[in-house]
């Protein structure tokens, strides 16, 4: 009974899941080292932020 409360609350909420956290390995110019750049992109601009 609990897991289906909790599932029917679950489905209420879709606004967090218009979003994604990217990752994305640059490598830096003043080091040579890698960073990572990480961003809350929404889910129509994910492939737009791998293009860059």
């Amino acid at each position: 009974m609990a897991k289906k409360s909790v599932a029917t609350l679950q489905t209420g909420k879709k606004d967090g899941r218009s979003y994604t956290k990217v990752v994305k390995m640059v490598k830096s110019p003043k080091t040579g080292a890698y960073i990572f750049d990480e961003r809350m992109v929404p889910n129509d601009q994910v492939k737009e932020f791998f293009k860059k």
